[in-house]
């Protein structure tokens, strides 16, 4: 684990658990957030077909697993069953909220935004997973920030998911740069053999974030389509 003064917070699209053998397995998705060591992850695309609001069977399995706590976020209902963002975490829940992120007929978007209790004091953390259209994806951003905008100065904020921005120099990217700052990046699509940054983790103040990586194991390479995304973030 990081030594006493950083924090590590992961991002990872665990696609449903559904890995490149094209089977679905919860244990395996739990074998690499293990791997990652973090007080919190933020997933994408959690299965939860069948589930209440407040849960879901393959989150669920998950968090048994790994022994973290788990916050599930809005569902995206579609065809191939309902999902969404989570959470998972070792540090105590504050408080939960869901922000709407749906564009028009598109399927819905949100965000989950969670207060947390760090060691070193309160930290908020926003899961999302942004639309596959640009125009979608510039009036998702454009809510995401007018959120984060009113957050107090002092706060450490941590916003990170799969933010489907392809393009580098995609207005996307460039308005939350100029929020946040530029953070690194590192690319995690496809896991087999990564091209693109998809999975980002953006931090204020931007001088808390110190490093960031792709996490490349055999087992991150067959248990998704994404790699997970790794932060080391400065807790004074």
């Amino acid at each position: 684990m990081p030594d006493t003064g950083t924090l590590r917070v992961g991002s990872y699209n665990i696609h449903r658990c559904i890995g490149s053998d094209g089977r679905s397995n919860p244990q395996r998705v739990a074998e690499v957030i293990g791997e990652l060591a973090c007080k919190v992850v933020g997933l994408q695309e959690v299965e939860n077909t069948g589930a209440t609001e407040s849960g879901a069977r393959c989150l669920d399995a998950i968090a048994a697993a790994t022994g973290m706590k788990a916050v599930a976020g809005m569902r995206v209902i579609r065809r191939i069953g309902h999902y969404g963002n989570a959470l998972l975490t070792h540090l105590p829940v504050l408080a939960v909220q869901r922000h709407d992120l749906s564009y028009y007929s598109r399927e819905p978007r949100g965000v989950l935004d969670v207060q947390l209790q760090a060691e070193a004091g309160p930290l908020r953390v926003m899961v999302t997973h942004l639309g596959l259209l640009p125009w979608e994806r510039r009036f998702q951003v454009k809510k995401i920030l007018e959120i984060t905008a009113a957050a107090p100065p002092e706060q450490t904020l941590v916003l990170l998911g799969d933010i489907n921005e392809w393009w580098p120099r995609g207005r996307p990217l460039r308005w939350l740069h100029a929020q946040f700052g530029c953070p690194p990046h590192a690319r995690s699509y496809p896991a087999s053999r990564p091209l693109f940054a998809l999975d980002r983790i953006w931090v204020k103040p931007r001088g808390a974030l110190l490093e960031l990586r792709a996490h490349r194991s055999t087992l991150a390479r067959m248990a998704s389509d994404h790699l997970p995304v790794v932060a080391e973030l400065h807790t004074p």
